[in-house]
C-alpha cells in the first residue's frame, strides 16, 4: 500500500492579501498557518510533503522548512510557474496571472508516485478534516482514475472582511459528487449568502457543501489534468485572466462516470484571504493552544 502524499498549494500571489500569506508568521515564534497544516498533516499520518512554489521563493521557502521538517518527512519542491506548458503552448503576450489551480496541481506529478491529498497554503482546515482525507486516501485505488472532496459547510468558512472564492458542490443521495461549480463571489450580509454574478445577487442558504481544494486524487489523476488543461489552452475565453481550476478535473472525471465521494466535515474553517483575517486566525489557533491541542512552540515538540 503506497504512503498517501500531501500537495501544498503555495505559490498564489495573494492578491486580495497584498503580501505573500505563505511566509506571514501569525505567532510569535514565527509559525505561518503553513506549519499548522503540516503539523496536522504529519499527525495524520502523511509523511511525505509535496510544496508547489514558485521558483522566486525557493530559497526563503528551504531556508524556513528544512530545519523544521528534515527529520520530519520527505519534503519536495516543485515549481508553478507561467511557462510550464505543455510542449508547443506558448504564454500569451502580456499574461503575468498564474494557470490556476489546477495547473498548480499538475505541477506535482514528476513528485507524486501514489494517492496524494491537495490543500491550499493559506487554509487552515483542522486536523479532523486531514485525517478524515489520510484515511480515505489509504483506501484509494491507484491504478484507476479516483478521486475525494473534504466538503465543508458554506457557512462554516466565510469571511467577515470581504468576498471568497468557493467550489459549490452538488452531491447525490448516495454522498457522490454531481457536479462542482467555483463562485468566486460569494457574499456574507448580517447572515444573508449569496454569491454575485453579472452584477446579480443569487441566494445560498450556507448550508451548501463547499471545497477549499481539500481533497484527494490517484496519481492515475495526472494525464487527466494534463489533457484537461490542454483543452482550456486551446480555447481561452481571457487569454490575461483565464484560470484551470481543480473543480474542472473533477467535472472530467464525473463525465467519465467516476464516482467522486464527498465527505463531510462539521470543522471550521479559518483562512486568509483578507488582512484583517490574520487577527482571526491568530485567535483560533491560540484558542487550540489553550486547549491543548497544540504545544506553545509548535516544532520543538514530538508529533
Amino acid at each position: 500500500m503506497l504512503n498517501p502524499s500531501l500537495v501544498v498549494m503555495a505559490a498564489g500571489l495573494g492578491s486580495r492579501y497584498g503580501s505573500l500569506k505563505q511566509m506571514d508568521h501569525f505567532r510569535s515564534n514565527g509559525e505561518s498557518i503553513v506549519d499548522y497544516i503540516i503539523y496536522d498533516a504529519l499527525a495524520a499520518g502523511f509523511q511525505k510533503i509535496v510544496f508547489v512554489i514558485r521558483k522566486a521563493i525557493e530559497e526563503e521557502f528551504r531556508m524556513i522548512y528544512h530545519n523544521k521538517l528534515s527529520t520530519k518527512a520527505d519534503v519536495h519542491y516543485v515549481f508553478q510557474e507561467i511557462n510550464c506548458l505543455p510542449k508547443n503552448m506558448k504564454v500569451p503576450t502580456g499574461r503575468e496571472r498564474p494557470w490556476g489551480t489546477g495547473h498548480a496541481v499538475w505541477m506535482a506529478e514528476s513528485a507524486v508516485d501514489g494517492p496524494f491529498g491537495v490543500v491550499n497554503a493559506d487554509d487552515f482546515y483542522g486536523r479532523k478534516s486531514l485525517s478524515l482525507l489520510f484515511l480515505k486516501l489509504r483506501e484509494m485505488n491507484n491504478d484507476s482514475l479516483s478521486g475525494c472532496i473534504i466538503g465543508y459547510i458554506l457557512k462554516n468558512t466565510l469571511s467577515d472582511f470581504g468576498s471568497v472564492s468557493r467550489a459549490v458542490c452538488d452531491v447525490n443521495s448516495k454522498g457522490f459528487l454531481r457536479s462542482i461549480t467555483e463562485r468566486t463571489n460569494i457574499i456574507s450580509n448580517k447572515g444573508d449568502i449569496g454569491y454575485i454574478e453579472n452584477e446579480r445577487l443569487f441566494p445560498l442558504t450556507g448550508q451548501e457543501l463547499v471545497s477549499l481544494n481539500l481533497m484527494g486524487l490517484s496519481s492515475t489523476t495526472f494525464k487527466l489534468i494534463r489533457d484537461g488543461f490542454t483543452d482550456f489552452y486551446n480555447n481561452l475565453s481571457d487569454p490575461m485572466r483565464s484560470e484551470f481550476y481543480i473543480p474542472t478535473v473533477f467535472d472530467l472525471m464525473i463525465k467519465k462516470g467516476i464516482d467522486i465521494p464527498v465527505i463531510k466535515t462539521t470543522d471550521t474553517w479559518v483562512g486568509i484571504t483578507y488582512k484583517e483575517d490574520k487577527l482571526v486566525v491568530h485567535k483560533k489557533i491560540q484558542a487550540l493552544i489553550n486547549e491543548g491541542i497544540y504545544p506553545e512552540k509548535l516544532w520543538e515538540s514530538t508529533l
